[in-house]
């Protein structure tokens, strides 16, 4: 994503403070005749020098001061480090569970449009930002792309059950189809069972709506970037009242079977990093659920 010369430092509002130097991760800004300057290709946007310029003498290329939230007033101040509550912080992380029943009643497209902004708040390898989002607004649409899930899976299923596909499998592709069978076969025989006979959605749990996070080729590490636009939506969608669940088996079909991208309209070149269903859920809890003990390591590597 580099370009040439993106910032433009605006002379008669320079301070020379060189704050803006100090914090380009990229290199392009340095220091002249007391006064901030260009000084070189390779800009990737990240937007820090117009952050931390007191005197707004930097203009940045694509980047808005504002996010321009439908469902909200942003307060676009700059939190300091420290200044936001840690307790409240993990409250809300610790409050977010995988939510697997819904009301049924539709998210309005503003709320979907916002919980993605938010997400694009999220770091990325390089600022390359070359996340893609794919909504599907309503239970319609997600039952659609459930149908053709549920096709590629009963022909995988077919496929893994079959005694000399697997023995070749092992023998010439490192055991995928034995892995499968192995641990995700019964699983989604059963989902199918439940899908065909009795109309439980068992993938996607009855959720109205979907957000399909994708990379375009050329970012530096397209799936952390993708889980961590992931994680934002999560942990917004909560705060906003709806609740969410991350479907690692719609990942799967939709990175395997193309006519499951060209149903939905994604481009082939795009890698389906995370799929999200939501909706307003259907389920309440009494308390914070725990995780497992961890036990971290401190190596003392030179450390004297």
């Amino acid at each position: 994503m580099a370009t040439t010369n993106t910032p433009e430092i605006i002379p008669d509002l320079c301070t020379g403070c060189s704050r803006c130097v100090r914090v380009c991760p990229a290199g392009v800004l340095a220091m002249a005749e007391g006064l901030a300057f260009v000084c070189g290709p390779g800009c990737i946007r990240c937007g820090h020098c117009l952050a931390v310029c007191p005197a707004q003498a930097v203009v940045v290329e694509e980047i808005r001061a504002t996010m321009d939230f439908a469902t909200f007033q942003e307060n676009d101040t700059w939190l300091r480090w420290g200044d936001f509550s840690i307790v409240d912080l993990v409250r809300l992380m610790r409050s977010r569970r995988s939510c697997r029943n819904y009301t049924g009643e539709s998210v309005p497209r503003l709320w979907l449009e916002d919980l993605i902004k938010i997400g694009t708040t999220a770091p990325s390898g390089s600022n390359s930002q070359k996340w893609t989002f794919t909504v599907l607004m309503t239970r319609k649409e997600v039952e659609a792309l459930g149908t053709g899930i549920a096709l590629f899976f009963k022909r995988l299923n077919r496929l893994a059950a079959n005694r000399f596909a697997r023995t070749y499998s092992r023998l010439f592709a490192g055991d995928v189809l034995g892995h499968y069978f192995r641990h995700h076969y019964e699983t989604v025989r059963q989902g199918l069972i439940a899908w065909e006979t009795e109309g439980r959605d068992i993938l996607f749990h009855g959720a109205p709506s979907a957000i399909i996070i994708g990379s375009e080729p050329g970012g530096s590490c397209p799936k952390e970037d993708a889980l961590m636009v992931a994680q934002n939506i999560l942990l917004a969608a909560h705060a906003m009242g709806l609740g969410t669940c991350m479907i690692g088996y719609a990942v799967a079909a939709l990175n395997r079977d193309s006519g499951l991208k060209k149903l939905i309209a994604i481009p082939g070149s795009e890698t389906i990093q995370a799929v999200i269903v939501l909706g307003y859920p259907d389920e309440e809890y009494c308390r914070l659920a725990g995780r497992k003990v961890i036990k971290p390591r401190f190596p003392a590597i030179a450390r004297h």
